[in-house]
């Protein structure tokens, strides 16, 4: 029998002893991570064993509090691990995470497939109904969602399928780590190096420095390198003048893991969507999508469906209009040229700056990150919850970017550790996210310890790093997710902070993008880095003005990718096509079905760079932006109606909804928040899309 006992030395072997359970970064090494991962593994079978075969009948404290205090260990290393792997990579620890994400597939299959728990579970939930046993209600929702978690996961099924289903978990877990490690070596490679310096007319002094660093970095004696962002349209593509440039870039990005050779994603996707497919049926359901819903609170694809396809006739209206202002706007320059993707964000800023006199390159001095972070996201923290913010230098991330804030309640008190990761870098997947390194939880007594990753260009040494206003936005926006762990208060480690519906995640980051927009707020971190002048009134004023324009792009391109997502997940396995040849096919045609095939305006991901949906834990779930964004947008309006930015307000929101994290029925939170069901209304205004529907 194999021994899986960690070795004591193993900075895994045992809770953290750094404040608040930070991880040990300095003392784990990668040879550290398979054996804790193996140990952790044979202690949680073990513990849920052992609950499944306890003999006493079954109550809150014997089942339930006996499955959330075990898988300590496997917990601490996973949340190390592949917080490791998405922000700081190596060939070493992808070949660690290969081996063993398919064996943590395995192992989920051999707790959620258990059907000696499961009957314990059900069990209990029959005395329970009976009044055997009294369910605290957090307990309640945990049976209930555990129960239905299982029933999900094929508990019910006949061996042989539960044989099939295993092999096909495995599978799919690990095609998914084979396309984030592919997109991420395709995204490096398919950077575009410019040897030219005059062919980067139009970027500011700054990110010239910028892509210098860049081109250096990666061994690069000579030349400029634009570094790809995650989605399509690149932001590089705001400020370049050469045209011929902007459409190398584009094509740069647009093409990511289309072009053969080792980091072509083609094969994994297609596979994925099978797959999947095959698992949704085995399952008893039509789709994957349909899998997916369900477990969200859309609950069916036809609400989806109706979602999606209320919003896309108007978005591609306001979208073809947009077009119709760039193109004239391009033609002033150009003469008889159309307009094409690789145009639109340089002519978008141009007509902005016509209509508003206001342009992104006009705004980046006034947007320095420092004091954005400090002035504007961690005041509005503040006014709203009372959080303090203090930074601990004597606490170390894992990689020497990464910042460590010890976060402080109102009333002085300790409340956790926030960690944020700025900088773009080889080894980083693009994009932006939060990660829990310990989750809030009073059965364990622990605190809350969360991360946030950006990918913002690394300026040269010294200098200052100004942000672009989405950039801005994103820190909002992911600091809303830190939020969300960070106020979580709960006692269970399984409802803690993000622990909700995959289309309801979202929510609360996207209410705190409102503090990005709030004209107090912004008065105080829009300040000149050099000369400390707050940005004039007018060009504030002028910004919120303008704050509608774009919005037919914005909503295009991300309803192209969320309805291509669906697209790919309500398939049956026999409709995935065999061929890569045929997934831009495959694509177009989806594309067109849904009416927004607008080629100015491409996705927001095309299908061999979705990495929220082939690697990221959102597949058939990406309609969950825009499906949060209805509760966002309403809230809003309560904020607005109530008095906005105001320790009340904070204090209500947190108690109602942040604070509960997934101990609840999260829909029956909003309506305590809300005193009735979310009304669309408000993102239509949002969005311009008052006359969708």
């Amino acid at each position: 029998m194999t021994d899986h006992r960690l070795d004591p030395a193993n900075p895994f072997a045992a809770d953290s002893a750094l404040p608040y359970g930070l991880p040990d970064f300095a003392a784990v090494r990668p040879e550290h991570y398979l054996p804790a991962f193996e140990a952790g593994m044979a202690e949680h079978r073990a513990e849920v064993a052992a609950v499944a075969a306890d003999p006493a009948p079954p109550t809150e404290e014997n089942t339930l509090v006996a499955l959330e205090r075990g898988g300590r260990l496997l917990r601490r290393v996973s949340l190390e691990f592949f917080n490791r792997t998405s922000a700081d990579t190596s060939p070493e620890l992808d070949a660690i995470e290969a081996e063993v994400a398919p064996r943590l597939a395995a192992h989920r299959d051999a707790i959620y497939l258990d059907a000696r728990l499961y009957a314990r579970l059900e069990s209990l939930a029959a005395r329970a109904e009976a009044g055997e046993v009294d369910l605290a209600p957090d307990a309640a929702w945990l049976l209930h969602t555990l129960r239905t978690d299982m029933r999900r996961a094929g508990v019910g099924l006949p061996e042989d399928a539960k044989a099939e289903l295993r092999a096909l978990n495995e599978r799919i877990t690990a095609l998914e780590t084979t396309f984030a490690q592919a997109l991420l070596a395709e995204t490096n490679d398919a950077a575009v190096l410019v040897e030219d310096e005059a062919e980067l007319e139009g970027l500011s002094p700054d990110a010239i420095a910028a892509a210098r660093t860049a081109a250096l970095r990666r061994g690069h004696e000579t030349g400029w390198l634009i570094e790809l962002q995650l989605y399509t349209h690149q932001p590089a593509l705001a400020s370049l003048r050469r045209r011929d440039v902007r459409r190398r870039v584009h094509e740069a990005s647009v093409t990511r893991g289309l072009r053969g050779g080792p980091h072509d994603t083609r094969a994994t996707l297609l596979e994925l969507a099978r797959l999947r497919a095959r698992r949704a049926r085995l399952l008893g359901y039509d789709h994957h999508a349909a899998y997916v819903a369900e477990d969200g609170t859309a609950k069916t694809t036809e609400a989806v469906n109706a979602m999606l396809g209320r919003l896309a006739p108007a978005a591609v209206a306001n979208a073809r209009r947009e077009a119709e202002a760039l193109e004239r706007a391009l033609q002033a320059d150009e003469p008889g040229a159309h307009l094409e993707p690789w145009d639109w964000s340089l002519y978008a800023e141009r007509v902005r700056q016509e209509r508003y006199a206001i342009d992104e390159e006009m705004l980046r001095p006034y947007l320095e990150l420092e004091r954005v972070l400090v002035e504007g996201v961690f005041h509005a923290a503040t006014a709203l919850y009372g959080l303090g913010f203090r930074r601990r230098t004597d606490l170390r991330g894992y990689h020497p970017d990464v910042r460590v804030y010890e976060v402080l309640d109102a009333d002085g008190s300790e409340l956790g550790l926030f960690l944020v990761d700025f900088y773009q870098r080889e080894s980083k997947h693009r994009g932006a996210w939060m990660n829990e390194l310990v989750p809030q939880n009073r059965l364990l007594g622990e605190r809350p310890v969360v991360v946030n990753n950006h990918n913002i260009p690394k300026p040269p040494d010294g200098e200052p790093t100004l942000l672009t206003w989405d950039e801005v936005r994103t820190l909002f926006h992911e600091f809303g997710h830190a939020l969300h762990g960070l106020l979580s208060d709960v006692r269970f480690p399984s409802q803690a902070g993000t622990e909700v519906p995959r289309d309801f995640v979202e929510f609360p980051s996207q209410v705190n993008e409102m503090w990005a927009w709030d004209p107090d707020v912004l008065a105080r971190f829009a300040v000149h880095h050099e000369t400390g002048e707050p940005m004039p009134r007018e060009w504030v004023d002028t910004l919120l003005a303008a704050r509608q324009w774009g919005e037919g792009f914005a909503t295009t391109e991300y309803l192209a990718a969320a309805l291509l997502d669906q697209a790919w997940h309500q398939v049956t396995p026999e409709e995935v096509p065999d061929d890569v040849a045929a997934v831009e096919a495959f694509e177009a045609a989806a594309l067109e079905r849904a009416g927004v095939a607008f080629p100015a305006v491409p996705p927001r991901y095309r299908s061999t760079y979705f990495q929220h949906v082939f690697a990221g834990g959102y597949s058939a779930a990406y309609y969950g932006y825009i499906w949060s964004e209805v509760l966002d947008a309403d809230t809003v309006e309560w904020f607005r109606e109530n008095g906005g930015l105001t320790r009340e307000n904070g204090e209500r929101f947190r108690r109602v909804l942040l604070a509960r994290g997934g101990s609840t029925d999260v829909m029956d939170a909003f309506r305590e928040l809300r005193g009735r069901d979310p009304e669309i209304g408000p993102l239509l205004a949002r969005r311009g899309l008052v006359d969708a529907g």
